[in-house]
């Protein structure tokens, strides 16, 4: 059998292929998916590929299948392992680090300020893939972000490093990297002026960077001359497909529980009533990723935070995939604990103070009360019965934090292809979008 194309999802846990046929035409479609655990302990990437290639060969019960082209997206071996190195922490740094965290980063690092010898030894023994240094608006501070400049370029780091600071240093920048033959890359300001935030053109920078320079993962470089266009990070791709139907369907707020972490998407705007209270400006698209909450490699973690019962007793020995239903059910406890904290975490929140006037309340953070739509994928919640219920738990369930009100219409990705549908749409954008809303149900999203 021969199909138009072939998207991989690499993961830090699983491994999964979709095929995909008439990608040209109005009416693309869905061929189907395989499974496997991802083999980055075993050495090579390519095994958990292949089981997974396999799997949708018995689910098709065919002996070969062929594909015209080939994509991917990878968070295997830790993701996209990024530091950030600003200014001021609720403003430049901010910025930088929702360039990163947008384009689909691991934030291992982040500094405000001068470098001092203890965060450049703790630079170094990080090694991320890629560095982000930023600072001052333009034509504003300069000594400082020079300063950082200096001591980075004499690191024993083989990573390129992005700028996105002060416009008025970018020739100094780019000539201290050079001097030392280290790959530079000159980005617009991610904070140009006071309360501006400038990212996206940053995030696309990373997504190309992180392409050049692919995750090192054991195997990784015999993937990489069969991709028809280049790889992205993993979440960066279920940010594009959260930005894409965005513009079609309107404000949202997508849930990615997974093995080793919890992220949340939103793209969303600021409802009337909240953007005149609002303290500081936020990204539409706005990622955070919490690593603390895998229901996986992070399952004793997550179950230590649940309100313990008989019910459930702690389990050491779960499976990327379960195995059975107990398992499955216990699984679903953690991911519902880890998509409650992730949002709880991920939201803007109400604060009251006092001045003059008396009580006055603002607020901070991002606003998710104008959302229509709350969004469930990633192998937990598109793959485990009643996903969707835990949705439902995601509704103002904090009258202090700026979530999602009781209006708002929940949606799993039954066949779980956003991050893939993510990739898609920087070559086939229409096939993406269709597919897309085919997987979260084309009569939901009429309603």
């Amino acid at each position: 059998m021969k199909i138009d194309l072939l998207i991989a999802e690499i993961g830090s846990t699983t491994t999964l292929v979709n095929g995909f046929n008439n990608i040209e035409s109005a009416n693309p479609d869905f061929i189907g998916q395989g499974l496997a655990p991802t083999s980055v302990l075993k050495g090579d990437v390519t095994d958990g590929l292949n089981s997974a290639i396999s799997e949708l060969k018995n689910k098709l019960n065919i002996k070969k299948l062929d594909y015209d082209q080939f994509m991917a997206t990878s968070s295997a071996a830790g993701g996209l392992k990024m530091t950030v190195h600003g200014l001021v922490k609720d403003m430049t740094v901010k910025a930088a680090e929702e360039a990163a965290l947008g384009a689909g980063a691991v934030i291992k690092q982040v500094t405000a300020g001068n470098l001092r010898e203890s965060q450049l030894d703790k630079l170094i023994e990080i090694n991320p893939n890629i560095l982000l240094l930023a600072g001052g608006v333009d034509y504003g501070e300069e000594e400082i972000i020079l300063n950082n400049a200096k001591k980075i370029s004499k690191l024993d780091i083989d990573a390129p490093i992005v700028y996105a600071g002060n416009k008025v240093l970018q020739k100094e920048i780019k000539d201290i990297f050079l001097n030392v033959d280290k790959d530079i890359i000159i980005a617009e300001n991610v904070y140009p002026e006071i309360d501006i935030l400038n990212i996206e053109k940053t995030r696309n920078i990373i997504h190309d960077v992180f392409a050049k320079h692919i995750v090192k993962a054991p195997g990784m470089s015999k993937i990489k001359p069969m991709l028809s266009i280049d790889m992205m990070p993993t979440p960066g791709a279920v940010m594009k497909a959260s930005q894409l139907l965005k513009e079609n369907i309107g404000n949202l707020v997508t849930v990615d529980v997974g093995g080793a972490t919890t992220d949340v998407h939103s793209v969303t705007e600021d409802s009337l009533n909240i953007k005149k209270i609002l303290m500081n400006p936020e990204p539409q698209a706005k990622r955070t990723v919490e690593g603390d909450l895998g229901v996986y490699l992070n399952a004793s973690h997550v179950y230590d935070m649940l309100n313990q019962s008989d019910k459930y007793t702690k389990r050491e020995d779960i499976a990327p995939i379960p195995r059975d239903a107990n398992e499955e059910d216990y699984i679903y406890e953690l991911a519902k604990k880890a998509a409650i904290t992730a949002v709880e975490r991920h939201a803007g929140k109400y604060r009251n103070f006092y001045g003059p006037g008396g009580r006055q309340t603002v607020a901070e953070g991002k606003d998710l009360t104008g959302v229509k739509w709350i969004i469930g994928t990633g192998g937990a919640l598109t793959r485990l019965k009643n996903g969707e219920k835990i949705l439902e738990l995601l509704k103002d369930f904090n009258k202090k934090l700026l979530l999602p009100s009781k209006s708002a219409q929940t949606l799993i990705d039954e066949h779980y292809i956003m991050a893939s549908m993510g990739l898609m749409s920087k070559k086939y954008p229409k096939a993406a979008l269709s597919l897309l809303k085919d997987s979260l149900g084309n009569e939901k999203l009429e309603v």
